[in-house]
């Protein structure tokens, strides 16, 4: 058995809605089936008992090495703690070679799962060890490690359930929530709508404190010092307890509380200096800690916190109790858990030693031993919720306190001895506002109610009504998908959006191109989703990125397939057969919004197949008004586009909605090109769904052009000496026959035509291209490049040769070598009223040639 390739799908795909690993496996004949191999189920079985069933189409389903692959790399995972369940293996068309799909959720891990689960094979073949414990050990780790933290998790899980999309931008806690110009990001339980500044205040404690009194809100007296004889000074001025904690410190570093006499205020200032230059010396308010969090205008969650600590039972040493409470199945190392592990460190002996204790003391029955000043939960302490026990009084003043300080999201730390009496009757007060507060004592505490404020956060985010969606159109299909493309962002750009577009050409945003190249695949279409200046996005999706990755984003309001014909690319990636493309190609169509619709081709049957499977709506286009499927689907009352002869018709059932004369729409020179017609009427259904009015339409149609400038390589026409000089990138047999077509339509004095052929494609798709040709122009030049995609010199241009056998109408035919000397030979054979169609392969390089030649 052998992995000859691995590609990560990072969106909807061929296979399923879930990001999922593929990998292509080459098996030997004896291991197309397990039972050949003696033993082979129970030894591996021996080694992964949590394998579970593998033959779940019956017990006489024929298992190939492959299938076992693909349920151990799920199991492994699962064993791991990864919410995962679907996997699939498909034999290809070759023999022994398999595609096998396998779930995740943290790329990292399925990558390391499905290592693991190569490794077992191999070992069960071999009859050699595999050590099952240290492989889920080490997934377990790594998906801890990679994996979302509590925080940010629950309010990404907020979102999922709004149906806001996501992209985790980072391997941290950064998030991005909805598209464009409506995202909004988090880090952990910071988001986009936290000030930099109330950021920087809440950090500044002393300033905190201050702005807090000016606004009536309960805080200690105290002064801010720089030697130890200030702190002295002041703690005799506050008179009493005090705590001492460093001016810009966090998460509970550096404070020493509850202290004194001189020798304890000294010792304390020395711990607090370790964490920056300037110490906060301040009444210490007696009671309990408590952790009230502010969401917006709103208490979410309130907790009672303590320090880690351990009770007593009059045998164990500290020491011992610690680890005794360690092995807490609730508590863990890091935050999967209900409690973390209590830290025994420098920290905690330090604290034992300023109460003359040692971690060999044993304390007495009931006896408790704090091993910290504060309650952190990432250092073993635990935490109670108190959400429901919260006096209005004392949840006002935490509001009041996160908006003084301007924060949205906010952690309110109070002192006090009941939270259920108003601060002031009782001598407490607030002693932190904290920015980016940790979530998981509310999320999962230790005793008590969980709240759910992933929730609330969201909901501050993206009112209810908002998801941060922006219309998003997906258009694939053989031909026509790039002009199509840009006459559907050319429309919406009419109503004032800003749009991004994704085409092989590049990426656009708000008609700048931000990058060149063929740009058609998921990367792409997720840098668009990025951009903060796309208010809607139209994406053009081919079928390589689909393949190679998935699509870039979760659904679509609109899907639109232009066609799918005889296809193109087949015999590439096990796409085999038009069948084959139109599977792959209806993934955009299966991935529409339940609000959206999809735009589809009636003339051509396997498009027009692909409504059934969408869950929103259905319009349907062709240029026969009486073509059987958009007679069926008026007569349903539902939205169809047709060409009348003179009129791009949108009606819904019997009533008229739109009328558009292709005479005012230059794309399809008045009529005359049938296949511009049908890009026309896929563009007008997008618009259609997306709600743009006629009178923006007709507007969007009247002023796009395809011209070199707007569509590249799309119908791009020259002239020179008289003649007409068309340049194109129609590179299958479907394009040629609706190019052939057009150009008799214009009537041509002589036709001629020059092309090549991509060596990747089929023998007969690169003779099916000359057959057509041969038919339908006057001279025909054939050229050969460079680049052959692996064919051999020659190759090409005999496969071209063959095509021309027996043509009807080509009466020349030259051999040219090379694009740009191609070029050159036609233009100079060319007569006032003739049409010279040239089917580029180097679109820019060709087109810039072109013209200047055009224009000489």
């Amino acid at each position: 058995m052998e992995i000859t390739r691995i590609r990560i799908l990072r969106g909807p795909n061929l296979w399923s809605r879930h990001t999922a690993l593929e990998a292509v496996v080459s098996c030997e004949p004896a291991e197309r089936s397990i039972d050949l191999i003696p033993q082979f189920e129970s030894k591996i079985r021996s080694r992964f008992p949590q394998l579970g069933n593998m033959r779940r189409g019956g017990k006489s389903e024929v298992l190939s090495l492959a299938h076992v692959l693909e349920y151990a790399a799920l199991g492994l995972q699962s064993q791991a703690g990864c919410p995962v369940t679907f996997s699939r293996t498909v034999q290809t068309i070759e023999e022994d070679v398999y595609q096998v799909v396998v779930e995740y959720t943290e790329e990292l891990v399925a990558r390391m799962a499905f290592d693991f689960a190569f490794a077992l094979v191999q070992a069960t073949l071999n009859d050699g060890p595999f050590d099952l414990t240290a492989a889920l050990a080490e997934l377990e780790a790594l998906y801890e490690d990679v994996r979302l933290g509590p925080s940010t998790g629950s309010i990404v899980d907020a979102a999922i359930q709004r149906n806001i999309p996501f992209r985790r931008m980072t391997e941290g806690s950064m998030v991005q929530f909805g598209w464009g110009s409506k995202q909004k990001r988090i880090q952990a339980a910071e988001t986009s709508d936290t000030s930099a500044i109330a950021e920087a205040i809440a950090q500044d404690k002393e300033l905190t404190k201050n702005l807090l009194a000016t606004a009536g809100v309960s805080v200690p007296i105290g002064d801010v010092v720089t030697t130890a004889d200030d702190a002295w000074r002041v703690a005799q001025k506050i008179g009493g307890p005090v705590v001492l904690k460093p001016k810009d410190g966090n998460q509970g570093k550096g404070v020493v509380a509850n202290i004194q006499t001189e020798t304890e205020i000294r010792n304390g200032f020395v711990v607090t200096q370790a964490f920056g230059d300037e110490t906060i010396v301040e009444r210490y308010l007696p009671g309990q800690d408590y952790r009230l969090l502010v969401v917006g205008n709103r208490l979410a969650a309130a907790a009672r916190r303590e320090p880690a600590q351990v009770v007593g039972d009059g045998s164990h040493t500290i020491a011992q109790l610690v680890e005794i409470e360690n092995q807490n199945p609730l508590r863990g190392d890091g935050h999967a858990t209900a409690l973390t592990k209590i830290r025994f460190d420098d920290i905690a002996l330090a604290h034992l030693a300023s109460a003359n204790l040692t971690p060999g003391y044993i304390p007495k029955k009931g006896e408790r031993v704090l091993l910290r000043n504060n309650a952190n939960l990432s250092t073993g302490g635990t935490a109670t919720d108190v959400t429901d026990d919260v006096h209005p009084d004392v949840a006002a003043s935490a509001i009041a306190a996160a908006q003084m300080i301007g924060l949205d999201i906010a952690g309110v730390d109070i002192l006090c001895e009941e939270i259920y009496k108003p601060l002031e009757a009782q001598g407490g007060g607030i002693v932190e506002v904290n920015a980016a507060p940790g979530l998981r004592m509310h999320l999962k505490p230790s005793y008590g109610k969980s709240r759910p404020v992933g929730e609330y956060i969201i909901d501050t985010m993206f009112p209810q009504g908002e998801d941060g969606r922006i219309p998003v159109v997906a258009v694939t299909g053989t031909n026509g998908k790039t002009t199509t493309v840009r006459l559907i962002a050319h429309l919406l750009s009419e109503t004032g959006l800003r749009v991004g577009m994704t085409t092989t050409d590049g990426v656009y945003v708000n008609q700048r191109l931000i990058d060149s190249g063929d740009c058609s695949g998921p990367k792409s279409a997720r840098n668009v989703l990025m951009h903060p200046d796309v208010d809607a996005a139209v994406l053009e999706t081919a079928r390589g990125g689909m393949l190679r990755e998935g699509l870039g984003f979760d659904c679509c309001e609109v899907a639109v397939v232009t066609n799918i014909g005889e296809g193109d690319h087949l015999g590439l990636n096990y796409i085999a057969s038009v069948e084959d493309l139109a599977i792959l190609k209806r993934v955009v169509v299966q991935n529409v919004a339940a609000t959206g619709a999809a735009v589809l081709n009636a003339a051509d049957p396997i498009v027009a197949k692909m409504g059934d499977i969408c869950k929103g709506r259905v319009v349907f286009f062709a240029q026969n008004q009486h073509h059987p499927v958009i007679a069926a689907h008026r007569a349903k009352n539902k939205k169809v586009i047709f060409f009348d002869g003179s009129y791009i018709v949108a009606s819904k059932g019997s009533r008229v909605v739109y009328r558009f004369p292709v005479s005012e729409i230059p794309l399809t020179q008045n009529g005359v090109l049938g296949f511009q017609i049908e890009n026309v009427m896929a563009a007008i259904g997008a618009a259609w769904v997306l709600g743009l009015d006629a009178e923006k339409i007709a507007r969007g149609l009247y002023s796009f052009e395809s011209t070199a400038n707007a569509v590249p390589g799309r119908f791009n026409q020259f002239q020179h000496r008289g003649a007409t000089v068309i340049a194109d990138y129609g590179h299958n047999p479907d394009a040629m026959r609706a190019l052939a077509s057009a150009i008799e339509a214009m009537k041509p004095k002589k036709s001629h035509v020059v092309i090549s052929g991509a060596g990747d494609r089929r023998d007969e798709d690169i003779r099916d291209l000359t057959r057509i040709l041969g038919n339908h122009f006057d001279n025909v030049i054939l050229y050969e490049d460079q680049c052959q995609r692996g064919r051999a010199d020659g190759e090409v241009m005999k496969l071209l040769q063959d095509g021309l056998t027996g043509a009807k109408k080509a009466s020349q035919v030259k051999e040219i070598y090379g694009e740009f000397l191609a070029i050159d030979t036609a233009l100079n054979d060319l007569e006032a009223g003739d049409i010279c169609l040239i089917l580029i392969d180097q679109v820019e390089e060709s087109l810039a040639y072109l013209k200047e030649k055009v224009q000489a």
